[in-house]
């Protein structure tokens, strides 16, 4: 290689470096300012969703979760993938439906076990989809995790629809989903619980579905991504539907 040639080389590498530098700054910068700003729509999430579980309905359909099943991320509540469940349900059947979305934005399943399961014993639910776990990985224990989803499903009536977390794309917490993933379908399997695919339909969508299916935070999912999580529970809801005399 020529000192000519080696120059070029060495000045092509130090540009993509500088380049790749400062798209990372661009992300972080953009991630802190939209953690920030999902952070506002927390309390206004929740209080759509407590404004809902006064209307009445003639199912009742109940949500057990974290900020995902508030919407954080989504241009509205109504958008998140509980939002477009309880749509699809209407549309469906024809009839109105009342929503009690129990999901605590930041929720571990040893919240939801501590703040979200005595709130369901009063409710008689037609529908229940159960969302969870995803707050659990930046601290991922698996033996604890599978404690507590045990005691968490051992609560849930025989038609609770579960799905299994969606996909992180990068490691090291692709690796620690895996492993979780494993440990919550055997237990939803051992009570005969549906598990919907939420890794396999959210994992599929690749660098494109990062690049297009989340809010700024790069966490939480924007409208496009929580139509996806809600077309991958659709199937199992339409099921549970039919069971119970709503839909042909």
């Amino acid at each position: 290689m020529t000192t000519r040639t080696r120059l070029l080389v060495g000045g092509s590498i130090a540009a993509a470096t500088a380049t790749v530098a400062l798209w990372v700054r661009y992300l972080a910068r953009r991630q802190h300012y939209w953690q920030g700003r999902l952070s506002d729509s927390i309390p206004v999430n929740s209080q759509y969703w407590r404004d809902r579980a006064t209307r009445e309905g003639e199912l009742l359909y109940v949500a057990i979760g974290d900020s995902t099943a508030q919407g954080i991320g989504a241009s509205r509540p109504a958008h998140s993938y509980v939002g477009f469940i309880a749509r699809h349900v209407r549309q469906a059947t024809g009839r109105p439906v009342r929503v009690v979305n129990l999901a605590i934005s930041g929720a571990t399943i040893g919240d939801a076990i501590a703040r979200e399961l005595p709130r369901l014993a009063a409710l008689d639910a037609e529908l229940m989809t159960v969302c969870i776990g995803a707050n659990d990985i930046a601290a991922f224990d698996p033996d604890r995790f599978a404690a507590q989803v045990d005691t968490l499903f051992d609560a849930l009536p025989s038609h609770a629809i579960v799905a299994d977390l969606p996909s992180f794309y990068f490691l090291p917490a692709q690796k620690k989903v895996v492993i979780a993933n494993r440990i919550l379908v055997d237990a939803a399997r051992a009570r005969r619980l549906r598990v919907v695919p939420l890794y396999r339909a959210t994992d599929r969508q690749g660098l494109w579905g990062v690049s297009t299916q989340f809010a700024g935070d790069l966490f939480h999912p924007n409208d496009r991504g929580y139509r996806i999580w809600a077309d991958t529970f659709a199937p199992a809801v339409d099921e549970r539907l039919r069971a119970i005399g709503a839909i042909a």
